[in-house]
């Protein structure tokens, strides 16, 4: 596959770590090539989309993860499958044996990150912003008190700005931890730091303060952003 047949391509790299940005854009060709490479539970799984967008953009994510992991791990497609752990984070398979290498996935809209790193405790959110909605409502919920303090004290553009950082940092930690959602969200805030504009901290979950992450804000123009990984546990 040469450079022309993608439809991903690099977009942050730092040490080992590697994240790829996945156009996800309505493309037949690309998407024919996508689905070939799905295997028998993704085409089910494929197949239960109702929306033609949300076939497509599933299609072109996995593949875009199944081409990478092949490159990575040296195998081929049909070597290829994937477990999953107690709360749904997937790991891949080699012939079987699970394989050393850390991925996360995330999408939204036309957008995929992929995040790929030896290291453990890996998570990454994208969020394309979407203005409209009731910020401060939802910040109750799922922000915590400085958290929905901040937000509270923004406006307009600003604060929609906000509440997509924030949520894209809490995410990626969440999926870094991979208890997914039965940690309520509410129950841990970014860093202070963070809150007031820097874009990378060190971070502890309070019901887990021997374990260390580092987290950093990758948001840019077209979407919000964020990675998160364990450094020691």
């Amino acid at each position: 596959m040469t450079a022309d047949d993608t439809w991903w391509s690099p977009w942050h790299e730092v040490g080992d770590l590697t994240i790829l940005h996945v156009d996800l854009r309505p493309d037949i060709r690309r998407e024919e090539r996508a689905f070939d490479t799905l295997d028998a539970s993704e085409r089910v799984r494929f197949n239960r989309f109702l929306v033609s967008d949300a076939k497509s953009q599933f299609a072109l994510c996995r593949a875009a993860l199944r081409f990478n992991l092949c490159q990575r791990l040296g195998c081929s497609n049909q070597d290829l499958s994937f477990g999953y752990l107690e709360h749904g984070k997937p790991f891949a398979n080699m012939n079987g044996v699970r394989s050393d290498i850390s991925f996360n996935v995330s999408h939204s809209g036309r957008h995929a990150l992929i995040a790929f790193s030896s290291q453990s405790g890996l998570g990454v959110d994208v969020e394309v912003r979407t203005p409209g909605r009731d910020f401060d409502g939802i910040g109750r919920l799922v922000y915590g008190p400085h958290e929905q303090l901040a937000l509270s004290s923004s406006k307009g553009d600003a604060k929609m700005q906000m509440f997509y950082r924030f949520w894209s940092l809490k995410e990626a930690l969440i999926k870094a931890l991979g208890t997914g959602f039965s940690l309520n969200p509410s129950r841990f805030e970014i860093p202070q730091q963070i809150i007031d504009g820097e874009r990378s901290s060190i971070f502890r979950f309070p019901h887990l303060p021997a374990d260390i992450f580092w987290l950093e804000d990758l948001g840019e123009r077209r979407f919000s952003a964020a990675f998160a990984h364990r450094i020691t546990a």
